[in-house]
């Protein structure tokens, strides 16, 4: 029979890499904890309305990335392609935002897109992101981004760029949009397909082109920065002094405008030399409008969130992947299966003071024992043969240096409380 393989685009995380995962997760809690951010977690499906809504008809992700089915009920249902409208809607119906004026955020999990697999890309991926609900000001914009670069510093990755842009409010993008497409219009013939299509129903999608065409194109394409009013300039040019004065290296980036339609004001994305021409692990911006989008009251927000399978390929390339410290404290190797419970029975008193310990259950020689006992580097053998079982007590084996001693399991157990 065929085996079964897994899914195109999906990837196993099996034992020997779960532990660069639980780094990950523990770096990023110990730290959003500082910054006093509080987990949440939401569905891995939702309505469709609520991505449809959010993210924008126009965008690829709605049109051809979304993993959307009707369910039994013949309800349309979207496995969730990205966190941040699902946690709006969450804020929405939970009323979490009338418990306090400001809620600081973040989450881990799956997420969802059908699109070609490539490295560090994949149809089922996973992210850390991190949202600040409540507050209109540049300093929230700038307490986000201080959050992301103190995760990154924490996981040991300093080589990156930062880059910044503004998209401004909901006039000065309508005016750009303006000069944009007279612009484009203009250099229609030189654009590539996709582009062309973008132009008639995303234009400032165009600016995320990887084209050689179309880059050249771009090169004098209208800046978005020139057509902000004066509200949304003051608010990007706190933003940017801020980061100055605490000392936060960046670019601002004319072309970077984000990938989704919520986005307003500060846009940022985090970049790295490792990752190829893909070279986004990050980013994130102010999203004001999307509360009301989703049924809720006007309430800015700002947040941004990270990729870990890119994180991870970051770390693999500059060597930074943290060393497995898993351990055994005790394996049991029992001269006889007969002995079983009696070390099994030594065994659950260990665990239950906080011990890692393997008991041998395959019934193998003396010697296979102890080679198992060596290649999964337990700390001690704890043998268990005739006189052991008989006498209440138990040998203990160092298998760092070999040092061997018998004594009563009462007085092995005390030792260790």
């Amino acid at each position: 029979m065929e085996k079964i393989q897994a899914i195109r685009g999906t990837k196993d995380i099996l034992p020997e890499n779960i532990y660069q995962w639980h780094f990950l997760f523990d770096k990023f809690n110990e730290i959003s904890n500082r910054f006093n951010y509080t987990e949440i977690r939401t569905p891995i499906f939702e309505k469709t309305e609520v991505f449809h809504r959010s993210i924008g008809e126009a965008t690829d992700i709605v049109n051809k990335e979304m993993y959307t089915f009707t369910d039994k009920g013949g309800e349309s249902v979207t496995l969730r392609p990205e966190a941040t409208a699902a946690l709006v809607r969450s804020i929405i119906q939970n009323s979490l935002n009338h418990e306090s004026p400001i809620l600081r955020l973040w989450y881990f999990g799956p997420f969802f897109r059908y699109e070609r697999p490539q490295k560090g890309r994949l149809r089922q991926f996973h992210q850390y992101g991190a949202e600040l609900i409540g507050s209109p000001n540049p300093e929230a914009d700038i307490e986000i981004i201080l959050l992301a670069i103190e995760l990154i510093k924490s996981i040991g990755i300093n080589g990156y760029t930062l880059l910044i842009n503004s998209l401004g409010n909901e006039q000065s993008r309508a005016n750009y949009r303006i000069a944009l497409i007279d612009y484009l219009k203009n250099n229609s013939e030189n654009l590539s397909t996709e582009s062309r299509t973008r132009l008639e129903v995303n234009p400032l999608r165009v600016l995320d082109s990887k084209d050689e065409n179309d880059l050249k194109v771009l090169e004098n394409a209208p800046a978005i920065i020139d057509s902000l009013d004066s509200e949304s300039r003051t608010h990007f040019d706190m933003v940017l002094k801020g980061l100055e004065e605490i000392g936060i290296n960046f670019e601002i980036s004319n072309k970077l405008v984000r990938g989704l339609d919520y986005y307003s004001h500060t846009v940022f994305e985090f970049r790295s030399n490792y990752l190829g021409s893909q070279d986004s692990f990050g980013g994130g911006g102010r999203y004001d409008g999307l509360f009301e989008q989703l049924g809720g009251k006007a309430t800015p927000a700002v947040g941004f969130a990270f990729g870990i399978e890119r994180l991870l390929l970051i770390l693999e390339q500059i060597g930074g992947l943290p060393i497995n410290n898993q351990h055994i404290d005790y394996y049991f190797i029992l001269q006889k299966s007969d002995y079983y419970n009696y070390a099994q029975n030594i065994a659950n008193k260990l665990r239950q003071l906080g011990k890692s310990v393997v008991v041998e259950i395959l019934r193998r020689s003396f010697k296979a024992q102890m080679r198992e006992a060596n290649k999964i580097a337990a700390r001690f053998a704890a043998i268990v043969g005739e006189s052991e079982f008989l006498e209440s007590t138990i040998t203990l084996k160092n298998l760092n240096d070999s040092a061997q001693q018998t004594m009563s399991v009462e007085a092995f157990l005390n030792s260790l409380k």
